[in-house]
């Protein structure tokens, strides 16, 4: 196994190294659109080489999948990868915004051994090592363990009408700072309904598994990781006891959609 303190030191600095450039503080900010709707920042792109590079050093034989590096296939040939996302919630960070994360996980076997969480801008370390919990800034957190399905609380800024027994509350950017919510029982349900990357999710839903959560994709399914295709359809992470519910309502929402 890697050493945990050196990895936690690696991650914390990248964020310090994307907070030095985030605009919240004051910073000016080059960004752009690689797609239309899609933004990326000269910090995403900084913090993204000093992790390939840090992390390359710590274990070097794991292979790389970033958001802001080309797709080596070579990579399905490794047992080991980190899957990366420099800057989770590119659109809160440009803005200003604090919802945003470095995201870092660290894949085995197509499961998640170590995920951390580095939001700088919130104050919020999170960490979860594979069967040995989740932590907040050091402290044990155990995941929400709501029962009943209405009611729940979801990080998001408009719930729709067929969603109106549910209660929205605050939705950060990152889907893996809403999906850390989960685990620290801020918000009982975090559910999408679109193609998503390994690399959003990864070190996020090994801290909400860690917690107590319910990890799956949309249709109750489980998820794996270092695929060839880095992507899944929906994501669902909620409290055991309404995952039932949950897929009930969103499985024939997301087979119109797939």
């Amino acid at each position: 196994m890697i050493d945990r303190s050196h990895l936690e030191a690696i991650v914390r600095e990248a964020g310090r190294i994307a907070h030095s450039r985030w605009p919240g503080s004051g910073h000016d900010l080059h960004s752009w659109d690689k797609t239309p709707g899609n933004p990326v920042s000269e910090a995403d792109l900084e913090v993204d080489r000093f992790l390939k590079r840090e992390l390359g050093r710590l274990l070097p034989s794991a292979a790389w999948l970033s958001e802001e590096t080309a797709d080596d296939k070579v990579r399905t040939q490794s047992g080991l990868i980190w899957l990366v996302d420099p800057i989770d919630g590119t659109r809160d960070f440009v803005a200003g915004r604090p919802g945003w994360a470095v995201s870092v996980a660290l894949v085995s076997a197509g499961r998640p051994l170590i995920g951390m969480l580095a939001a700088p801008a919130r104050g919020e370390e999170w960490v979860a090592v594979a069967g040995q919990g989740a932590t907040l800034n050091g402290a044990p957190i155990r995941a929400s363990q709501r029962t009943e399905f209405a009611g729940a609380r979801v990080p998001t800024h408009a719930l729709p009408k067929d969603d109106s027994d549910l209660v929205a509350v605050d939705q950060p950017n990152s889907i893996a700072l809403r999906i850390a919510m989960v685990a620290a029982d801020r918000a009982d349900l975090v559910a999408t309904l679109r193609w998503g990357y390994e690399w959003d999710i990864a070190a996020a839903t090994l801290i909400a598994r860690e917690a107590g959560a319910e990890v799956t994709d949309a249709f109750g399914g489980p998820l794996a990781y270092n695929k060839h295709d880095p992507r899944d359809f929906g994501l669902l992470v909620c409290s055991p006891a309404i995952h039932a519910a949950a897929v009930e309502r969103l499985a024939q929402r997301a087979a119109a959609l797939r």
